[in-house]
């Protein structure tokens, strides 16, 4: 039977389960990568499960996200986790050496491999021809101590590439093209793969790009094949041995299809708030604009930042911009300096940051109130950027390069420029010597970790009731963010470490009374959503923290895939609606009350409540195994009843 390169790849993984939708697959992990802002909860859980070494083929702890050192929390952390990867048998990664997805691909990238990420961006090694899924820290942890990675099989959408990129247009606008037909909800329950000739002239880098931002369409995972341009990559980064030609059998199917004609796309920009607001640039041209931020793990490569030093080669940027360039690894940085594009750079009036995520996580470059931002990065949800009433819009290098010149939102196209042809080196710097490699396992069992004060242990939490009477403490709308349930930012991710102070800053941009409403509630509580409940970023946190301050029940109409299962991880019960139009019915301050809900979740997939005189019917979608875990009060409770 002729397969597509996602069911090559799943099969080849595959542990338990049938490759038929809607079953749940048990997957076999080979890598694993946490960043910092998710990490050190990952490290905490393994302390928890009582892990001696790492069961994987690789794993590697990136210091990308909290880089700023205002105080002593952050640097704390990093050394915290530096003494954990000692510890546990990890790579590290120190503050510095970049962005975890562009450095991973770099280094340790491999075609045909698995990867899971504590971090939604995690897709982006789907370039190279691997799995690379985002999921939850505890799903993490989990696969480190040997367990295969669960997931529901998903669809599997082909998106065939025809002709190629007119000048002025480039990755970015393909993926903006499919949030732009798709919408954020559009990749929900799929694994989606690219096919078609247009491939032939997508460099890796190109892939990444694409492959990076199918978070912002909700897709399980991204999947190019590895081919011709995946060597080339791997050659030109000092790693061809690594090369393994995987690629679609001729006549392989797809549940669902799509052809986008790249020689039509043109440049496009998401509008505030959201990555799937995407519109043409040309029909928003002549906005002002304030700040321009390129760099981020959605244009990481040498060419995105080598093409707007091109464009401002011997020009000064408007007298209104602050633009910052954020290179995404030294290895980049390193090119940019002998290709002569830093100089270039900074003599048009570019500030130049340390390599890192920086303003894509809200640390640093926070706009001006209401004062339009352009960035070349994924996500610009409410309040991301550092800025509660930001304005940021997201585009491609060429698009931000052009509204660098004039000060307005303006299509490339317009400029009295020629596009830039961008010379590219046939040999990537490749600094090995940047990653810390792992102890021996002797040598690692004598490492104790290094916890600073504002480091705590894990909360307990106690199995899931029989009968509970739960106060619907706020009801949200559609597509609410794991950002908007537990905002990013310098004022806030310090304190990843430290649930019962980070516990206080939950929805506080949606309703800032929840967290003291919620802590001093009696008992638990329950939380009612509209569309897409928790979109975005893999952060344990956005369950962990509100788990803390008694949150039992989430009714949704519909969840978002990795914060559906980090709820059910922490022994959050996650309900849909099965009427929808019952979300109308109910408000806060309601009380749903449950009765007989153990027994409930054992016997099949519907739960019954009651609240303010009516009878409500919800439905789960639990398997038998997350049922356990939700009733025992998450996965390590589960696991330690296991043990005992």
């Amino acid at each position: 039977m002729a397969e597509n390169v996602a069911q090559k790849l799943i099969r080849s993984h595959l542990e338990s389960g049938e490759l038929a939708p809607g079953n749940e697959l048990g997957i076999r992990i080979d890598q694993t990568l946490t960043q910092d802002a998710t990490g050190t909860l990952v490290m905490l859980e393994l302390e928890a499960l009582g892990l001696d070494r790492i069961r994987t083929e690789l794993s590697v702890q990136y210091v990308d996200h909290n880089l700023l050192q205002t105080d002593e929390k952050n640097p704390e952390d990093h050394e915290f986790l530096r003494s954990a990867a000692a510890r546990f048998g990890l790579w590290f990664s120190p503050a510095g050496n970049g962005v975890s997805h562009p450095v991973h691909q770099s280094r340790f990238g491999k075609p045909g491999a698995t990867l899971i990420g504590s971090d939604s961006h995690t897709c982006a090694a789907g370039a190279l021809g691997m799995l690379a899924i985002g999921v939850g820290g505890l799903e993490i942890a989990m696969a480190m101590a040997g367990e295969p990675l669960f997931i529901s099989a998903p669809q599997i959408m082909g998106v065939e590439l025809t002709g190629t990129l007119p000048d002025w247009v480039s990755a970015k606008d393909v993926i903006l093209e499919m949030l732009r037909r798709h919408g954020v909800k559009g990749g929900v329950g799929k694994i989606i793969e690219y096919h078609g000739g247009g491939l032939k002239n997508l460099t890796a880098m190109d892939r990444h790009v694409i492959a990076n931002m199918g978070a912002e369409l909700g897709a399980t995972a991204t999947v190019f094949p590895a081919d011709d341009a995946v060597r080339d990559y791997l050659e030109a980064v000092d790693r061809g041995e690594d090369f393994t030609r995987i690629e679609a059998d001729e006549g392989a199917e797809y549940d669902l299809s799509d052809v986008i004609d790249l020689s039509q796309l043109e440049p496009l920009i998401a509008a505030p708030s959201s990555p799937g607001n995407v519109t043409p640039v040309r029909e928003v041209a002549g906005e002002d604009v304030f700040q321009v931020v390129v760099g981020s793990s959605a244009n990481p490569g040498l060419r995105d930042f080598a093409v707007v030093a091109e464009t401002l080669a011997d020009r000064q940027i408007h007298q209104q911009i602050s633009l910052d360039i954020n290179p995404t690894s030294r290895e980049v940085l390193a090119d940019l300096i002998a290709g002569g594009w830093l100089t270039s750079l900074v003599g048009s009036g570019a500030r130049i940051h340390q390599s890192g995520c920086m303003g894509c996580i809200g640390m640093g470059q926070a706009p001006a109130v209401g004062r339009n931002s352009l960035r070349t990065m994924p996500r610009n949800f409410p309040g991301r950027s550092g800025t509660d009433e930001d304005a940021v819009w997201l585009c491609s290098p060429e698009t931000a390069a052009a509204a660098a010149l004039t000060g307005k939102i303006t299509d490339p196209r317009d400029l009295d420029i020629d596009y830039p042809e961008v010379r590219l080196p046939e040999k990537y710097s490749a600094n090995r010597k940047m990653l810390v490699p792992p102890l021996e396992p002797e040598e690692a069992r004598s490492v104790e970790l290094v916890k600073g004060t504002n480091i705590s242990t894990l909360p307990d939490f106690e199995p899931l009731p029989d009968d509970i009477d739960l106060e619907i403490l706020l009801k949200v709308g559609d597509n609410v963010s794991t950002d908007e349930i537990m905002p990013a930012g310098s004022r806030v991710l310090p304190y990843r470490s430290n649930i019962p102070k980070i516990s206080e800053f939950v929805y506080i941009q949606v309703d800032d009374t929840y967290a003291t409403r919620a802590a001093e509630h009696d008992g638990g509580h329950a939380i009612v959503g509209g569309d897409n409940y928790g979109q975005g970023s893999s952060r344990e946190h956005a369950v962990i923290a509100p788990r803390y301050l008694g949150l039992r029940v989430v009714v949704a109409k519909s969840l978002a895939r990795i914060h559906w299962q980090n709820l059910a991880n922490f022994g959050v019960l996650a309900l849909e609606f099965t009427n929808e139009a019952d979300y109308e019915s109910l408000s806060q301050g309601d009380v749903l009350e449950f009765r007989g809900l153990r027994d409930e979740l054992g016997e099949g997939t519907t739960i019954t409540a009651e609240a303010a005189g009516r009878k409500f019917e919800f439905r789960h979608g639990l398997s038998p195994r997350q049922v356990e875990m939700v009733l025992a009060g998450g996965r390590i409770a589960q696991r330690a009843a296991h043990l005992s």
